[in-house]
């Protein structure tokens, strides 16, 4: 998979993809990310790339001309067609279910918006999906850029070191990922639960099931909603609230 972006900081871009399981996965040809600079592309000696909105108000925008000429080079640098996604606050919310569609294309080009964003005429007429990874505004797209490609790129076919570590992750199925425990398997701060040193892999295949809708019920019960159980999980939930209760008397 290849991820171009286009950004007025590629260096930050760049380092933040060189760490860590994405690094690993350039290392082993399994990720490829590359950087674009709209001032590369400005037509002027300043390298303008931002001008003041029409309609007064404080901020800049980003001109149209530096980043459709910024994309038609990000887009002309491989063959595979590029998905274009604008990196902002007013996109659909970043989800895993998205992350896995996204992480099957062959390429991506992330724009990130910076000042007051972007001329709406280039996002109507270059961008195919915005995105945005919470309803806060940062500075600008890079940081969600970076957590586009963290959590794409560790979906590539051996990009992880075990492969069902990305089956296992927290909305993987919609719910939360149960509580995980190391050695010591005691510890001042408490000890590790008795049926995960059992050996018995269905007791432990059952607890950390009943542990991932459990603290889905509670944390965010609004995925909860949403995920379709069978008769098992409804078990499951119900003994767990019912320990939960008793626990309160």
């Amino acid at each position: 998979m290849r991820i171009d972006v286009v950004t007025l900081f590629p260096e930050f871009v760049l380092q933040a993809a060189a760490l860590g399981v994405v690094g690993r996965a350039q290392e082993r040809g399994l990720l490829a990310v590359a950087a674009w600079n709209p001032r590369d592309f400005a037509g002027d000696a300043w390298r303008t790339v931002d001008e003041r909105p029409y309609g007064g108000g404080p901020g800049m925008l980003m001109l149209i001309d530096p980043l459709r000429a910024t994309l038609a080079a990000a887009r002309a640098a491989a063959e595979a067609p590029a998905h274009v996604v604008y990196l902002g606050p007013q996109g659909a919310r970043l989800t895993q279910r998205r992350v896995a569609q996204l992480a099957r294309r062959p390429r991506l080009l992330l724009l990130c918006g910076r000042y007051e964003g972007v001329d709406e005429r280039l996002l109507a007429a270059e961008v195919d999906e915005e995105l945005s990874i919470g309803d806060y505004v940062l500075s600008g797209g890079e940081l969600a850029a970076a957590v586009v490609i963290d959590a794409v790129g560790r979906l590539q076919e051996g990009a992880l070191n075990h492969a069902d570590s990305a089956a296992q992750d927290s909305f993987s199925d919609g719910l939360l990922d149960c509580p995980h425990y190391t050695r010591p398997e005691r510890h001042a701060l408490g000890v590790v639960p008795e049926v995960l040193l059992s050996g018995d892999h269905a007791a432990i295949r059952r607890w950390r099931r009943q542990q991932s809708l459990g603290r889905t019920w509670l944390r965010r019960p609004d995925l909860l909603a949403q995920v379709e159980l069978d008769a098992t999980d409804r078990r499951l939930l119900d003994e767990f609230r019912r320990e939960q209760l008793a626990a309160l008397r």
